[in-house]
């Protein structure tokens, strides 16, 4: 008897443990913007949509905007995830989805990154974006130009262009400009430049005098003699195919758009406001 009661309350007290995670109230993926809170703007929205489309034409990956009038009392991490793991965004195969996740009534936003691009859109990529690209402008109520950034930002970075998204240095040797060492730095950059020119100049000289010619020996002396032709040539050549590399064909309406199987472990950034 004591056995099945015990085993009566493991039983519930599972059945609480996981209650809250199929207790959302996820829209339904019915693009590639969801926009429930409605705080993008028509022609926003279009932008957004036809430049993930053009991502996924080109290289399979699933980037979903989404909006939420309410994160139902949970932290937006795990609602990003569990709403992430909902759609399945990605191809199953590659994990190769991205959720951009805004919930104004919270002052919360998310980029939730699916498995196989954790490696490129890394944490701290993804929280440079929030912080530099998204948030001044949700601070202005500007969420249509906030998150159009956020994208721009995002598939950037997905495309390999990292330049603008890295986190600033911050450097903690400050120099008296007026002292000494202030005055001796110009100069000692200009020298280092000057022996670096130098050196660069001798270098050429060097190999052009290594290509045009040769020493010889002629009665006991080494003489220098200049060959007849001293033309640079390459057997190599680069070549470059325009054939197109696309993984997707979907229309250019989200007519019938759905996740592919992909997942998230809970990689990405969030931020607030």
């Amino acid at each position: 008897m004591r056995i099945a009661c015990a085993l009566a309350a493991c039983v519930a007290l599972l059945g609480l443990t996981c209650a809250p995670a199929f207790a959302f109230d996820f829209p339904a993926l019915s693009g590639r913007v969801v926009d429930q809170a409605g705080v993008i703007s028509n022609e926003s929205r279009a932008d957004i949509a036809a430049k993930s489309q053009t991502l996924e034409q080109q290289s399979g990956i699933q980037l979903v905007v989404a909006t939420v009038k309410s994160l139902e009392g949970n932290d937006i991490e795990t609602y990003a995830n569990q709403l992430f793991r909902t759609w399945k965004l990605g191809q199953a195969d590659k994990n190769n989805g991205v959720l951009l996740l805004v919930a104004p009534n919270e002052h919360k936003v998310r980029i939730e990154v699916g498995y196989g691009l954790e490696g490129t859109l890394t944490d701290a990529l993804a929280s440079v974006i929030i912080s530099s690209a998204i948030i001044p402008r949700f601070k202005t109520g500007d969420f249509s130009g906030g998150i159009e950034r956020g994208v721009d930002g995002i598939i950037s970075v997905l495309n390999g262009d990292t330049s603008d998204w890295q986190p600033k240095p911050q450097s903690f040797l400050r120099i008296d400009e007026s002292g000494p060492l202030g005055t001796a730095l110009p100069i000692l950059g200009f020298l280092a430049t000057a022996l670096m020119l130098q050196l660069i100049v001798g270098g050429i000289a060097w190999l052009f005098s290594r290509r045009s010619g040769h020493y010889v020996t002629r009665h006991g002396k080494k003489v220098f003699v200049r060959d007849k032709s001293s033309s640079w040539s390459s057997s190599s050549s680069w070549s470059s195919s325009g054939g197109s590399d696309s993984s997707s064909s979907s229309s250019s309406s989200d007519s019938g758009f759905s996740g592919g199987g992909g997942s998230s472990g809970g990689g990405g950034a969030s931020g607030s406001w």
